[in-house]
């Protein structure tokens, strides 16, 4: 039925109106930041592909005035006593109804305060655990984690306690037909995967950083896109284009907070790119995201609660990205992978089947399974895996996977470090280095001066064969620059290389290079 509101003055409808947000009035309006929000269903969906973007189907949208006139109008009957004469003369009361003027609206949102509006914590587009091990699968609002489920097709119950038929139907369907026909360069890209694929649902259960996630392959058209369309269209996708520029990519960051997605990627990007940014890897080891508003002078804090990617062909990583990243990289091993024959794959055409939200629900339902599988055994961890700041996630995932009997977890990491230009740089200036001069204490002026190019007439040779470090514009550095680098390399291993640095006996910066193997 719908409520009537008796207004008067401005400061009694401020106050009437407060109250009545307060107690209630409006369906499906929480508080959000301190500002409340009201939750819409978007019209005019369409389907998407695997390499688009992919909202949830509905939006947590801040109430404004003029938003706030609308569902006043919707649920409410704002009415003011007036009085006018009837046909015998005689003064009648009458109630008028209005609309509230914008100042007035204004007013009743400016609080913060919203005693007794639930909190929304975060919409999210597929089912999660519960920090006490339940399945949040029930569609709406969950009072007990402040998140809102809007799934884009209503997903079947999943038991509590799976039976041992459907456990096995599950592991049967995602590993023999859902990943089967996935070039794999090895058992450890595929167990990544479905680690990845399972970070979303446990993250409010594990409550851990997450690592970056980066997907690549030898060739075009391997699967990449179909790949990250898994977790991506499961929990909400937002694809972004990369970007050199730290600045750029802090405000592409900042953007997308705004954005009810859990999952970010930045796809298809240029072969051979070095993914080497001080602004993403403080991302990915952060638990909450602080920044500038874009076109406002405040800044704002969000939790970091999304699963950040990447994907092209034959990537490369640079800097802290190295310890950061878990890997998925594909293989093929064939000039055309487009030409193979999809129609014997397990799932025929998966890059369509996919795009299909009751065929992402399928996948989910399987995996929801396997999870609480897991969970109603006691959700062991693997206690030996270590991986930095993200050892929880390792330790939960390994874990899962582990009681799955899905092996490889994390052990392609020293192919990560094989992709890591810095390293792979360093390395390779130290070991010349020590080929050179042995454990030579020099300055960084005398080592500049060796790495001087000798001219014979026409012909120029490079003492070092292009193999001495350079700065972020590929030229050599001089000797102040040189000595910032090599002091920042101090008791840095480098492969079976490490770099010492000190003082000589008149004060000046020296540098030498210690092969502990000899």
């Amino acid at each position: 039925m719908t409520k009537r509101l008796q207004v008067g003055t401005g400061p009694e409808t401020i106050r009437v109106l407060r109250q009545a947000l307060t107690d209630g009035l409006l369906p499906d309006t929480y508080v959000s930041g301190g500002a409340l929000v009201h939750m819409e269903a978007i019209s005019g969906g369409l389907a998407t592909a695997a390499d688009e973007d992919s909202p949830l189907p509905v939006s947590a949208s801040v109430v404004n005035p003029a938003g706030l006139a609308g569902l006043l109008a919707e649920h409410a009957r704002v009415v003011r006593a007036k009085v006018r004469k009837n046909d015998e003369g005689d003064p009648e009361p009458y109630d008028e109804e209005v609309t509230p003027p914008r100042e007035i609206l204004s007013s009743v949102l400016a609080g913060k305060t919203w005693p007794g509006v639930p909190v929304l914590r975060g919409v999210i587009g597929a089912p999660v655990l519960r920090r006490d091990g339940t399945l949040l699968q029930r569609p709406g609002y969950d009072p007990a984690t402040g998140f809102y489920l809007a799934s884009k097709v209503a997903l079947p119950h999943v038991p509590d306690a799976p039976t041992a038929a459907q456990v096995a139907d599950a592991r049967r369907f995602l590993l023999d037909r859902f990943l089967a026909d996935f070039p794999w360069a090895s058992s450890a890209d595929r167990a990544n995967y479905v680690a990845l694929l399972a970070t979303p649902i446990l993250r409010q259960f594990t409550r851990c950083l997450i690592p970056f996630a980066l997907i690549d392959a030898t060739m075009p058209s391997s699967g990449k896109t179909i790949l990250t369309a898994g977790p991506g269209m499961l929990y909400g996708q937002r694809v972004m284009p990369w970007t050199y520029s730290d600045e750029e990519l802090r405000k592409s960051i900042t953007a997308v907070f705004a954005e009810q997605v859990g999952v970010v990627v930045w796809d298809n990007l240029a072969e051979g790119t070095v993914i080497d940014s001080a602004v993403l890897a403080q991302l990915v080891t952060t638990g909450t995201w602080s920044d500038r508003q874009l076109g406002a002078s405040r800044n704002i804090a969000t939790i970091n609660d999304r699963l950040w990617m990447a994907t092209g062909n034959n990537l490369q990583v640079g800097g802290d990205m190295a310890s950061r990243t878990v890997r998925v990289h594909l293989d093929p091993d064939m000039p055309r992978p487009e030409l193979r024959d999809q129609t014997a794959f397990g799932i025929p055409h998966l890059d369509q089947w996919i795009t299909v939200p009751a065929n992402q629900l399928t996948v989910l339902w399987h995996l929801l399974v396997l999870v609480l599988d897991w969970t109603r055994q006691g959700a062991l961890r693997v206690t030996g895996l270590s991986m930095r700041q993200f050892t929880p996630w390792a330790q939960y995932l390994g874990g899962f996977l582990a009681h799955h009997d899905i092996g490889g977890f994390l052990t392609n990491a020293a192919t990560v470090r094989e992709i890591d230009q810095d390293e792979q740089r360093w390395a390779a200036f130290l070991s010349t280095w020590h080929e050179r001069h042995g454990d030579r204490r020099m300055t960084a002026a005398e080592l500049r001066r060796d790495a001087e190019p000798a001219h014979f007439g026409s012909d120029v040779n490079d003492p070092w064969d292009g193999q001495f470090i350079t700065t972020s514009s590929g030229r050599l550095p001089n000797p102040l620059q040189l000595g910032r680098l090599l002091t920042g390399q101090d008791g840095r291993y480098r492969g079976n290389y490490v770099l010492r640095a000190g003082t000589n006996e008149r004060g000046r910066a020296i540098y030498w290079i210690e092969h502990p193997d000899e």
